[in-house]
Parts: structure tokens; sequence; C-alpha cells
């Protein structure tokens, strides 16, 4: 095994990271330098720069613009202020009933956004301010927040799990979407239990009970909202229409109905679509970059190489997940989703495969690994968001958060060892 390869990609990356370059360029100069290890230096500047290109040469992918701008529209078209009316109603009377309920407008929001940050600064504009006024500590109500909005990126539509099946060479994006929505609901029911109990240790206030009447208004209130997941996971799952087809009826959809709920109005529009294009040009970049890094990993043969050693550890399955969600929950606290999915799935899903492991399920449990990473300082994009939206700070939020953590990680090693939990509901549908 030539190790020279592998030391010029890792020693650059980290590097570059280190001092500060955007992650995007760290990924791109340091699988250009890997390259000139083995070619000369003008088929190596083409053959990246060509990557980079290819890379986002899929019609999948053009369904992550349009789910980022549907995202954009509801976080502007009301739509979580009806959906936390809602839930609301359902958990207000709990103890730490008002963080119950950002959970469960968190697994909500996602699941009709499918964005992390979205769900981050809507329900932390919308609650944080409320819990305050109910006793809740500032940090305890951020930490809820953070732990919470990553569940929509289990929970589908998801643009990560469109990458993963673009990484993984076209595992099924409708299976991949199916097999979300246990992982998601029990994650997020951990974090119900664990935020209960703080709430009930630290003697926060009570809401009051609803009516059944009252719940069965604020659902009559949602469901032209929750409607958009009927639509979009049916319509996929049916075989009605595609991922990338049904991310453009999503914007549509949104787009009608924050007309008819009045909140976005033509005046909006322009700001929407720049924040939009502002946040795909992140991501495709991202993703340009981390294709090429992908095409050199398999060229220096690596993928290979650390799958014989990892294979050389043990052949126990039990062993090999657990490392692989170590080296995961690593990579996660150091790089931003996306690009470690589509540089690290080349290289674990052959070693997983090789051990009997569905693809599928090997998606969930990156992905819900991977959220981790979101909480976590140095990069953690929606730790940052959240706690800008709760004016507090990082070292203030760590201590709520630790417990909150744990509950992911239980759920995420639930999911690893259980695989019914990803893959019983695609089987339903024969996915």
């Amino acid at each position: 095994m030539d190790i020279i390869p592998i030391l010029v990609l890792v020693l650059s990356f980290v590097c570059f990271l280190a001092i500060g370059v955007p992650v995007a360029w760290s990924i791109a100069i340091s699988a250009l330098l890997t390259m000139l290890v083995s070619i000369p230096a003008m088929p190596a500047f083409t053959t990246i720069s060509q990557r980079i290109g290819t890379g986002l040469d899929s019609f999948a992918l053009l369904a992550i613009p349009f789910f980022v701008l549907s995202g954009q529209l509801m976080n502007k078209g009301g739509i979580a202020h009806r959906l936390i009316a809602f839930a609301k109603t359902l958990v207000g009377a709990l103890p730490g009933g008002l963080a119950l309920i950002n959970v469960i407008g968190a697994m909500l929001m996602g699941a009709i956004a499918g964005s992390a940050m979205a769900s981050a600064s809507a329900m932390g504009s919308i609650l944080g301010p409320e819990m305050e006024k109910e006793g809740y500590s500032k940090e305890f109500g951020a930490a809820v927040n953070i732990t919470s909005a990553t569940t929509g990126l289990v929970i589908p539509p998801s643009n990560v799990l469109i990458v993963y099946s673009l990484a993984s060479g076209g595992v099924s994006i409708a299976a991949l979407f199916l097999a979300g929505y246990i992982p998601g609901i029990l994650t997020g029911l951990f974090l119900m239990i664990v935020a209960s109990f703080w709430a009930k240790k630290k003697k926060y206030k009570l809401g009051k009970r609803s009516s059944l009447r009252e719940v069965f208004k604020t659902f009559i209130v949602a469901v032209p909202s929750l409607f958009l997941l009927v639509v979009v996971i049916g319509g996929i799952v049916s075989g009605i229409f595609t991922a990338t087809e049904a991310s453009a009826i999503a914007v549509l959809y949104t787009l009608l109905l924050g007309f008819y709920y009045k909140e976005i109005s033509f005046k909006s529009l322009p700001s929407i679509l720049l924040d939009s294009s502002a946040t795909t040009a992140i991501v495709m970049l991202l993703i340009g970059t981390s294709m090429s890094m992908s095409w050199v990993l398999s060229y220096e043969s690596i993928p290979q190489n650390i799958s014989s050693v990892l294979l050389g550890i043990s052949d126990n399955p039990i062993i090999i997940l657990l490392i692989i969600n170590l080296l995961l929950l690593f990579v996660g606290v150091f790089m931003d989703m996306t690009p470690a999915v589509l540089i690290f799935t080349p290289i674990f899903l052959p070693v997983v495969t090789k051990l009997g492991m569905d693809p599928v399920h090997f998606g969930i449990i990156m992905v819900l690994n991977l959220c981790v990473g979101l909480c976590t300082p140095p990069v953690g994009s929606v730790l940052f968001v959240g706690v800008g939206v709760a004016k507090t700070t990082i070292e203030k939020v760590i201590k709520p958060l630790i417990p909150l953590f744990l509950a992911m990680i239980l759920a995420l090693f639930l999911v690893t060892y259980f695989p019914q939990l990803s893959l019983w509901l695609p089987s339903l549908f024969d996915l």
C-alpha cells in the first residue's frame, strides 16, 4: 500500500482547515496536491477542474436548489407559527412543555423544509423569547433547539440523503426517504425524554392543558402545511414523480401557501430567491469539490486500502460498525455534513457491503451520525445558528447540550445495530 498519497491528502487538508481556508477550497487544493504526487501538473489541474464540473452533472442534484428554495419559502411563509401552535396543543402541559414543542415543531418543520438551519432559525426566533418568558434558561432553550433541528436531515425530504444517493452510486432516494422516518422520530423522542427530565429537575413552569377542540382547531390550521408531506413523499414513493420533480412541486406548493397565508408578497420574493441562491451556491461548490476528492480517492485506491485495513482488524460487523461510527463522529466535529458524506461514503460503503449491510441502512447511519457534528464546535453550522438566534455563547450552551448529545448517540447506536428500524418501511413498499 502506497502511504504517500494518503499522507499528502490528509495532512494538506487538515493544515488548510487549521489556517482557516474555507472547506470547499481546502478539499479542492488537497485533492490537487494528491494528484500532483502521481501525475504531472497540467493533467492534474485539468483533471481536478473537470471532476468538479462533472461532479455537478447530475439530474438528481437539481432537487437541492428546489428544496433549499422551498425551505426558505416555508421559513418566511408563516408555516413555522402554525406548526408550533399545533405542537403546543399536543404537549404544552407536559413537563418541559415548551422544550417538547420545540422538538416536535422542529421535526415537523424539518419533515417539510428538510433544512436544519432553517428549522433552528425559525424555531429559535419564535420559541426562544417565549421560553425565557416562562422561566426557561436561554442556554437550555438554545440546546434543545440546536439538537432537535438536526432531525429534519433524517426525516425526509432531506438534501443530505439525496447527496448520499449520488455518492453511493445510485441508492434509491425513495427508499432512503422512507428509511429516515423511524430513526428521525426515535431521535426526536429521545431528545424529548431528556428535555422533559431536565425541565422537571429545574422545576420549569407547566403550560395549560388543551382541550380536544383546541387540538382539532390547530390541526385544521396546520393541515395545508402538513399536506406537503403527503404530496412530496407520497408522489415519490408511488412513482408519480421523481425526487427532483417533487422538489419543484414543493416550491410551487409552498409559494402558493405563502400567498394564501399572506405571509409572502411579490416584494419579498427577490430577497428569498437571493438567500436561496447563496445557500445553493455554497452547497454546490462543496459538492463539486468533494466529488473531485472522491475521484482522487478512487484513483489512488485509498478506499480499497482502508477497507483492507479495517477488515484486517476484525471481520465482526459489530466491531467494524463501532469503529466506523467513532471515526464519523470524529470527522463530523471538523467537517460539514455534505463534503463528509461525499468523501467518506466511497471509503466506508464498500467495507459495510462486504459485511452484508444494506446501503440504505448505512446511509441513515451516516447521516444520523454526522448530525451530531452539526451541533459541535468548531464547524457546527446549526450550533452557530442556534446560539446566534438565542443571543448566548457556545460556552454557556455546552452544559445543557451534553445530555442531549448522549440521547442522539443512543439513537444512533440503536439504529446501527437494529437494521429494521431503517429498513422496515422501505420493505413495506418493496424498495
